[in-house]
C-alpha cells in the first residue's frame, strides 16, 4: 500500500493535483463586512473603496433627516427608540438601523429610506 506522500505530484496529463488558484485576491476583491448602525451618540467611519472613492459609512447615529409629507418640510429630529426592523427581528432589541426600520422620533413613527451603513446620513418619512 502505497501513502500519500509517495505519489507524484502531477497528473498523466501533466496537470497538478490539488486545489490551486490562479491569482491571489485584488485589493477591490475584498469582503467588507457589514455596518451595523446602532442608536447611539453619532459615529463616522471614512472607508476607502474601488477608484479611490470615500464610502462614508455611520456606525451610530441619535438624530434623523425627517420629511413630513404633509407639510412637505424636512426638520432634524431626536430619535426616541427602534420599534421594529423588517431585515432582521433581532435588530430591533439590538438598536440596529436599516433601510426600512420604522424608528419613533420626537414628531412620531417614522420609516427610513437611506442606507446608514453606506451611505453616512439617515434620511426618514413620517409614517
Amino acid at each position: 500500500m502505497s501513502l500519500s506522500k509517495d505519489r507524484s505530484k502531477r497528473k498523466i496529463t501533466g496537470g497538478l493535483y490539488g486545489k490551486r488558484y490562479a491569482r491571489k485576491k485584488k485589493i477591490s476583491e475584498r469582503v467588507g463586512y457589514p455596518k451595523l448602525t446602532k442608536f447611539g451618540e453619532r459615529k463616522l467611519k471614512k472607508e476607502r473603496v474601488r477608484g479611490g472613492n470615500l464610502k462614508h459609512c455611520l456606525l451610530s447615529v441619535d438624530f434623523v433627516n425627517l420629511y413630513d409629507p404633509k407639510t412637505k418640510k424636512h426638520s432634524k429630529v431626536k430619535i426616541l427608540k427602534v420599534l421594529e426592523n423588517p431585515a432582521n427581528r433581532h435588530y430591533a432589541r439590538r438598536n440596529i438601523l436599516t433601510k426600512g426600520t420604522i424608528i419613533e422620533t420626537e414628531k412620531g413613527k417614522a420609516r427610513i429610506i437611506s442606507r446608514p451603513g453606506q451611505e453616512g446620513s439617515l434620511n426618514a418619512v413620517l409614517i
